[in-house]
């Protein structure tokens, strides 16, 4: 009886016992309520986005296009949703040409969602491998690398940016070949590369820390024992066990992408015309704030939402990857005896 108390006891302390690292992280990631919410409303806007006016040359459900002019509904162009059945033929309203704001909200959601992944994929792809490289070999190695992040930090990066995304623009501008080969959205992908270029600086330098940090431990020194080779405990050993903080800073360099890319377009130096963003949606209907606020409701709520998942997915994603977080469940501890209950009387 005694023996199976125990392990009973060693059950209720450590629930994570006989699962694998996946499922590990799984559960963690899944147990974390704002995590989950987060990500659920992260696929419905996605969804939403390239679902309702179609994408790539596929339909969409969707009524109207982002380039429709249809008559005003309204005289001033308001939403025209009666609630909670009937949301009308324009429920986020019109702009001062009669384009329906809706279809104009989804294409900017669409570029801007396109703008955040290859910022994010091509930033993180960098800060792992310029910081891991530079933190595992030391060196003349490291001072190489560490004085060109250094070069790209003292540019402002808006500034950068914004030199960046007008020879994008510029190149794209007339029919050139890689408009022929990127299709419309040529100088929007063009400009999510070249910020892809700069942003990887803070992520190389936070990956650069954890592998300067485990290249130290004792795993590593015994995989060094064994005859591995550097490839292998890069990929084996360190890699793994600095994942969590990888996985991390790149939702936040995607959550900065978004709000880059909204400050650009806002600016006149980001996605132009005829392509939308969230940004530009803004930028364009700023002299309207005082007269048609809805014009400015819908790309800011939607920039929140997409920022706000993104983080709080981010979060849920380092609780699960770190071995060190872990919740305690004070009734479940009670429960088990391993502390006392303070509302209880003593014999």
């Amino acid at each position: 009886m005694s023996s199976r108390a125990e392990v009973k006891s060693r059950k209720s302390k450590d629930d994570s016992i006989g699962l694998s690292q996946g499922q590990i992280v799984r559960k963690r990631f899944f147990g974390n309520t704002a995590a989950l919410v987060s990500m659920v409303i992260f696929v419905l806007v996605v969804i939403l986005a390239f679902s309702s006016i179609g994408y790539a040359g596929i339909p969409g459900w969707w009524k109207w296009s982002y380039t429709d002019t249809p008559s005003l509904a309204t005289p001033t162009g308001s939403p025209t949703w009666v609630l909670p059945f009937d949301f009308g033929d324009h429920p986020f309203g019109q702009d001062r040409v009669g384009r329906d704001l809706f279809a104009m909200t989804m294409r900017g959601t669409q570029l801007s969602l396109l703008i955040m992944f290859i910022i994010g994929i091509l930033g993180g792809i960098l800060g792992v491998i310029i910081g891991g490289v530079s933190g595992y070999f030391r060196g003349w190695v490291e001072a190489v690398l560490m004085r060109f992040t250094d070069v790209i930090i003292v540019i402002p990066l808006i500034i950068l940016a914004a030199v960046l995304g007008s020879v994008g623009n510029n190149l794209t501008g007339s029919g050139t070949f890689l408009r022929n080969v990127l299709g419309g959205s040529a100088g929007v992908i063009l400009l999510g590369i070249f910020v892809g270029l700069i942003i990887w600086t803070g992520l190389a330098r936070l990956v650069r820390g954890e592998f300067l940090s485990l290249r130290e431990r004792e795993f590593v020194d015994a995989a060094r024992i064994a005859g591995a080779s550097d490839t292998r405990i890069i990929f084996k050993h360190i890699l793994p066990n600095a994942v969590g903080v990888i996985i991390v800073n790149t939702t936040l360099v995607m959550a900065s992408a978004i709000l880059l890319e909204s400050a650009l377009s806002f600016l006149g130096l980001g996605v132009r015309a005829p392509d939308i963003s969230l940004g530009s949606l803004i930028s364009d209907n700023q002299q309207a704030f005082n007269t048609r606020p809805w014009l400015f409701w819908w790309p800011g709520l939607f920039i929140i939402l997409i920022c706000l998942s993104i983080n709080f997915i981010g979060d849920g994603l380092r609780d699960a990857f770190d071995p060190r977080q872990k919740k305690f469940n004070a009734k479940k501890a009670v429960h088990s005896g391993d502390i006392s209950d303070p509302n209880r009387p003593e014999a």
